[in-house]
């Protein structure tokens, strides 16, 4: 029974990582509902055990973006500033938010994700337009450029919007704290959509980013006895092998494809999530 429940531990990781990596979002946001809707688990050894899975995601996919220089470090350092600020204060908020405010907050977040990429299915013209560097970006030399293997080009490209960025990431790290996940979908969203960058480097980037942010909470969740290694440690070695797969795989695929298929899954566990917050149960 133990060596199954490991094995569907393991199996449940590689899975999150490679869809983590690929889409930057990390697989915090997949695991935490598959922990406590599919085996059950009290939400805050999910959340714990998700903290650690979005550091094991993190340090599988940046050694693969560094080697292929797919991420933008000076990017994600400064903006790392506010995501840290905003992870520790939400760690300190979880033992004061009730447990139903957390699945409904939770909830809100995977349908947030699910907006995102429906979005990012209607993006492809915005990225062809031109984008002009605000003096933060020149000043910060927050620009930089990527190999597209799909395409086979050398892009370069140009970062905007940086105090609109900043902010965003403060929300993000407020979310990963009080959540246990890296809420790669804001950062996502705070890189491609308001700073303009593309979504591959964006991607790359938030990966890195989210290593960072739960680190930086990861102790207090550890100190409240919420981290179970027998749930934490499989998960995070199915990730690492996931999340190094999923590099190599979001180089060379198409992401509309990717998210059209994920689309369904995130409102599904996003719903679950929010009327479970509401004390309906299926």
């Amino acid at each position: 029974m133990l060596v199954a429940h490991t094995l569907l531990l393991l199996i449940i990781g590689a899975c999150a990582g490679i869809l983590g990596a690929i889409l930057g979002i990390g697989g915090g946001i997949i695991l935490t509902p598959v922990l406590t809707m599919v085996l059950g688990l009290p939400i805050k050894y999910a959340i714990g055990a998700s903290i650690v899975a979005v550091i094991a995601t993190s340090s599988g996919s940046t050694v693969a973006y560094l080697k292929d220089d797919m991420l933008n470090l000076r990017v994600a350092m400064f903006l790392e500033i506010a995501t840290t600020i905003g992870a520790i204060v939400g760690a300190l908020l979880t033992g004061i938010a009730p447990k139903n405010i957390i699945y409904v907050l939770f909830g809100c977040l995977l349908l947030f994700a699910m907006i995102n990429m429906i979005r990012k299915l209607r993006q492809h013209a915005l990225q062809q337009q031109t984008v002009t560097a605000d003096r933060y970006a020149e000043h910060l030399r927050l620009n930089g450029h990527y190999y597209d293997k799909a395409t086979q080009q050398e892009v370069n490209y140009q970062v905007k919007n940086v105090p609109g960025g900043f902010m965003m990431m403060l929300g993000a790290g407020l979310a990963s704290g009080l959540l246990g996940i890296g809420s790669g979908a804001f950062k996502v969203i705070a890189m491609d959509n308001i700073m303009h960058m593309p979504l591959k480097p964006s991607s790359a980037t938030s990966n890195l980013m989210m290593g960072v942010t739960a680190a930086a909470s990861a102790t207090i969740y550890f100190l409240n006895g919420d981290i179970r290694p027998d749930i934490a440690a499989p998960i995070a070695l199915g990730i690492l092998c996931g999340a190094f797969l999923g590099t190599r795989v979001m180089q060379h695929l198409n992401s509309r494809l990717i998210r059209i298929i994920f689309i369904p899954i995130l409102a599904y566990m996003g719903f679950q999530m929010v009327l479970k917050g509401c004390g309906v149960h299926f």
